[in-house]
């Protein structure tokens, strides 16, 4: 599962694409009021997300914070690895933060690496591809808004 960090921090970027022009700004307080996220919290990701150029901030009257990059631009699988780190469901499988599983004999004989392989190939697919501006378009997803379909999985001994 994402952090409630990670939650936060993309919809503050969600809130930031949505402004009529790309150089207007909207402040803290109001992102933090719309979106129901800790004030104090949101100064942290939003500081996170200045370090790393996906958003910039402006003083004076009217201050606030905006995209730095278009949001076509800024990927859920990038906001994710800025606030939660890797996204790989086991170290082994890794891009930024590799390291050979301690329980492991070998990794090319692992049936539970070739699993998850396939779990953290079609994760990325979905995660790198995915935009902010994506989030915004109203298109039918697999899945219903209202987790209707989740619950199926979850009676049937699955979790997601």
């Amino acid at each position: 599962m994402i952090s409630q960090k990670a939650k936060y921090a993309l919809r503050a970027l969600v809130a930031l694409a949505r402004v009529e022009s790309p150089e207007e700004t909207r402040m803290i307080s109001e992102i933090a009021e719309q979106q129901n996220i800790p004030k104090k919290f949101l100064e942290q990701i939003l500081l996170d997300l200045k370090h790393h150029g996906i958003v910039a901030s402006r003083r004076g009257k009217a201050g606030g914070y905006l995209l730095l990059r278009p949001a076509e631009h800024i990927t859920f699988g990038e906001v994710l690895r800025i606030i939660d780190g890797p996204i790989a469901p086991l170290p082994c499988l890794s891009r930024m933060a590799y390291r050979r599983c301690q329980d492991c004999g070998s990794e090319q004989s692992c049936e539970i690496r070739r699993v998850f392989a396939r779990v953290a190939i079609a994760t990325r697919e979905v995660l790198d591809r995915t935009t902010i501006a994506d989030s915004l378009r109203a298109e039918g997803d697999d899945l219903p808004l209202d987790g209707a379909g989740l619950q199926s999985v979850s009676r049937s001994g699955g979790s997601l």
